[in-house]
Order: C-alpha cells, then sequence, then structure tokens
C-alpha cells in the first residue's frame, strides 16, 4: 500500500499533483520492484514523489530518462543551490547530508568538477589492485577468524560492512580497526542511512571532524594512501577540499560495497542456480555480482539533479530549479531494457556506477570489484557449508529508499577448528 498525497492540493506550480508517492516512512522496501512498477503504469518514466516532510521532487524510474539526465549535466546539474524549495527546508530535515551544498567534488560542475575529479582518480589509480586484494583477503581472513569457531555468524555486520570498511579507511591512511576507525564508521553509516533515532546531520560533522584530523596528520607525515596523494597533486586542492572529497571517495568505498557483498551472499546462498555451481568454480560469484547490480543494486535511488532551465522530460514538464531523484534500480529493471524480465548476468550496461561526467570516476568500479569479490570468495573458500540460519523470506530489507541492504544475514555452518 503505497502512500499518496492525492487528498490534499500540492503547493502551486511544484511537481508534487494530486498521486504523489510520499518517499518516506513506505512499506514497499521488501519488494520495490512492485512500487516502480506502479509508478510506472500510473505516471510513466518520471514520477511525481514526496521526500521527507513533503517536499516535493521527480523520480526518474526509465532507463533511457536516468541516462539522459546524467549525460546532460547542461540541462540537470549537480549543484544543489539552484533548489527552488531551499526556503521550505528545516535545519535538521534528515536529508541535508545528501543535498546540503557542499564544497564537494559532488556539487562542482565543469572544469571544477573535472579538476577535483582528476585528483580523485590519480589517488585511487595509485592503489595496487593485487595488494588490494591481498589486504582485503588478510582482513576477510581476520573477521571470519572471530566467529569461525562458533558455527554461526550475522554476517551484514560481522563481515559484509567490516570488509570494505577496513579496506577503505585503510587505503585512505587510517588504521583499518580500532574504536577511534569505529566510531568515524558508525557515523558514516548514520549520514548516510539512518535509523530510528539516529542523528544524521550531527554523525556527518563529526565525519568531518575526523578527516580534518587525518588531513592534518598526513600533511605533516605523508604516506602511501589516497589522503597523501590528493593532497600531493598539482591541482593544489585545500585541506577542506580534500576533506569534502575523501567523504565521498569514502562513503561511497564502504557502505554501497557493503551492501553489494551482502545482496550477493543473499543471492547466492538463496538461489538454487548459484548453489549448484559455488562449491565447483569461481565464475558464479562473479556473475552473482553482476546480477545484483542489476536486480538489487546497492544505491537504489540517488539525490540527484537540479534542472537549470525549465525543460521536458518523459513527457513532463521540469521547472526551473525542480529536484530529480535518480531511481537507478527502477531503471536497471526497466521493463523496456528487459521486455521479458530476463538479466543477462553478463551484460554491464547498469547504472549502477552511474553515468555521464558524475559516474564513479575510474577506476573506482574495479577497486569496488576487487573489494566484493574478495570478501564472498574468501568466505565461501573459508566456510564452504555455509548457509542461511533462517528461511529466506524471513530475511528482511532496511527501511531507506536509497540505500538497498539487508537489516541482517544470520547464517550457520560447520565451526572451524583451530
Amino acid at each position: 500500500m503505497t502512500d499518496t498525497a492525492s487528498d490534499r492540493p500540492a503547493a502551486p506550480g511544484c511537481p508534487a499533483h494530486g498521486g504523489a508517492v510520499r518517499m518516506a516512512g513506505l512499506e514497499y522496501q521488501q519488494t520495490p520492484s512492485q512500487l516502480y512498477r506502479t509508478l510506472r503504469r500510473e505516471h510513466g518514466a518520471v514520477a511525481p514523489v514526496l521526500l521527507d516532510g513533503d517536499v516535493p521532487a521527480w523520480l526518474v524510474l526509465g532507463y533511457t530518462e536516468v541516462s539522459y539526465v546524467v549525460r546532460h549535466d547542461e540541462l540537470f546539474a549537480r549543484d544543489s543551490r539552484r533548489w527552488n524549495q531551499w526556503d521550505s527546508i528545516p535545519a535538521d530535515w534528515p536529508l541535508l547530508p545528501y543535498v546540503g551544498y557542499q564544497p564537494s567534488v559532488l556539487f562542482t560542475e565543469g572544469e571544477e568538477h573535472r579538476r577535483r575529479a582528476g585528483v580523485i582518480t590519480h589517488a585511487l589509480e595509485g592503489i595496487d589492485q593485487f595488494q588490494l586484494a591481498r589486504d582485503c583477503q588478510y582482513i576477510a581472513d581476520q573477521l571470519i577468524g572471530a566467529f569461525a569457531g562458533s558455527g554461526q555468524a550475522e554476517l551484514m555486520r560481522a563481515y559484509a560492512h567490516a570488509v570494505p570498511m577496513r579496506a577503505a579507511v585503510q587505503m585512505c591512511g587510517m588504521p583499518h580497526s580500532g574504536t577511534d576507525t569505529e566510531q568515524f564508521v558508525d557515523d558514516l553509516r548514520i549520514s548516510l542511512d539512518a535509523a530510528e533515532g539516529d542523528d544524521p546531520v550531527a554523525a556527518y560533522a563529526r565525519v568531518g571532524e575526523r578527516l580534518r584530523r587525518l588531513v592534518g596528520e598526513k600533511r605533516e607525515k605523508p604516506g602511501p594512501d589516497v589522503t597523501s596523494r590528493m593532497l600531493s597533486h598539482p591541482a593544489g586542492l585545500t585541506d577542506e577540499e580534500v576533506v569534502q572529497d575523501l567523504i565521498s571517495v569514502i562513503a561511497a568505498a564502504q557502505q554501497p560495497t557493503g551492501n553489494w557483498i551482502g545482496n550477493t551472499l543473499r543471492l547466492l546462498l538463496t538461489d538454487e542456480r548459484f548453489a549448484l555451481n559455488v562449491s565447483g568454480g569461481r565464475l558464479s560469484v562473479g556473475e552473482a555480482l553482476n546480477e545484483v547490480l542489476w536486480l538489487d543494486t546497492p544505491t537504489q535511488n540517488f539525490i540527484g539533479r537540479w534542472a537549470v532551465r525549465d525543460t521536458q522530460l518523459g513527457g513532463r514538464q521540469i521547472r526551473a530549479g525542480d529536484c530529480l531523484v535518480l531511481g537507478l534500480a527502477a531503471a536497471n529493471t526497466d521493463p523496456q531494457i528487459w521486455p521479458e524480465s530476463h538479466v543477462g548476468a553478463e551484460n554491464s550496461a547498469h547504472l549502477s556506477f552511474g553515468n555521464g561526467e558524475h559516474r564513479c570516476p575510474y577506476p573506482a568500479p574495479l577497486l569496488a570489484d576487487v573489494i566484493a569479490r574478495t570478501a564472498v570468495e574468501t568466505l565461501l573458500d573459508r566456510l564452504p557449508d555455509l548457509v542461511l540460519a533462517v528461511e529466506p523470506e524471513e530475511l528482511t530489507w532496511r527501511p531507506s529508499i536509497w540505500m538497498r541492504g539487508l537489516t541482517a544475514l544470520p547464517a550457520e555452518f560447520t565451526p572451524a577448528v583451530h
């Protein structure tokens, strides 16, 4: 049952006309594909929605339409200061960490965006992918060793999120474990995917404070890490610019990759197509990773783009300053590109890493794949008889419209003897 705003008139000129769907507190999380089908049927490829506090926006559902938006920065730009709704946004609005303008690569445009993205690309290219795989295997082995003797584990917290978290902070020059790091990662999770009772705005502020200390430390004593390479780049980013861009790098490496691992483990443990093949070879792990990006993409909706001027999209009249939410999960499952609902696991034309100038900078997708693939393969190698500890239908998804990830993934296996 979707929650609509058809019982009251929309504000004059705003996109939320009768029938707009509230994207907060929805109960569709277990099967969002049903909501996307309903929205397509009722509204087409671009649907009017209401964000937290009934703030109006557009949800772009179509693969063709999302691709068009992300490839036309001159029409749909990233600088959120264009938004025509700022007068109605309270200071404690929960989505501020997503849309509040920051001097970050995420919100820059044109030549400035190319400069900032170039620094990130340079810093990430300095990562040896073979060394990263070895580091991730070591991290994975350490984590598995902590629960292998018990014969059971909750894999989301104990493993799926922990592997990319430790890998990401280590890449940036922080210790991969310890109280300080754990607090940092918890704040990062809250700012990206707040649960009931969390304060994402305060958590985001603490993330920034910790990274300012890290940047200060690396100015004094550089190392072979992403932060030091960003600081030494000829583009000459300020400390605050490096802090803001590090937030983007770490956030992209940690939360989405953790959910990618968790969603892939869920697929491997619940789908007979994979269960028959996993023990026989590695090929099915790669297929599962790719299929998840199509069908259960970790970042299911992304906010967003802001219309530079009045224009049309998917038959809708978009006003200058309107906010567009990119429906990545809806676009990846668009029946226009999969008319028979069959997703080819070998096809990698999904939009999970974005597209256009603001897509995940190279080689970030490759590094995420190294982390995710190593995490999944190491777990299956170490615990070959791993099975779910509950029935598949008992698994639940986090109540987030932005991230697609399980609340828990309880598993059982033969206890390892040390």
